[in-house]
């Protein structure tokens, strides 16, 4: 099994900042890329950036130069700082990774229970 445990998400004022931190654990052999999506009440599930295992990252257009994501290929982590938050930027973020699996030798697209980010204004 390979499971993501998210953290780090609650309730910030807008324009401040919040650091979500996703971990893998399990039969893992290596983990290629890994990414955070967000989904807000009645709007589609978005992709908000992504980090390949050599360090390339995306970004949204919503986010771009306010969030980073970041990973730590030894601890099989992936970070979002999150910076200058707005109200849209609230909903429920999910971590996501393409992670190659010692029980199949296969890769499985795993992904995090969701953590809860409110932005107040």
């Amino acid at each position: 099994q390979v499971q993501l445990v998210e953290s780090g998400g609650g309730l910030v004022q807008a324009g401040g900042s919040l650091r979500l931190s996703c971990a893998a654990s399990g039969s893992i052999f290596s983990i290629n890329a890994m990414g955070w999506y967000r989904q807000a009440p009645g709007k589609q599930r978005e992709l908000v950036a992504t980090v390949t295992s050599g360090g390339s990252t995306h970004y949204a257009d919503s986010v771009k130069g306010r969030f980073t994501i970041s990973r730590d290929n030894a601890k099989n982590t992936v970070y979002l700082q999150m910076n200058s938050l707005k109200p849209e930027d609230a909903a429920v973020y999910y971590c996501n990774a393409a992670v190659y699996s010692t029980d199949n030798y296969d890769y499985l697209e795993v992904w995090g229970q969701g953590t809860l980010v409110t932005v107040s204004s």
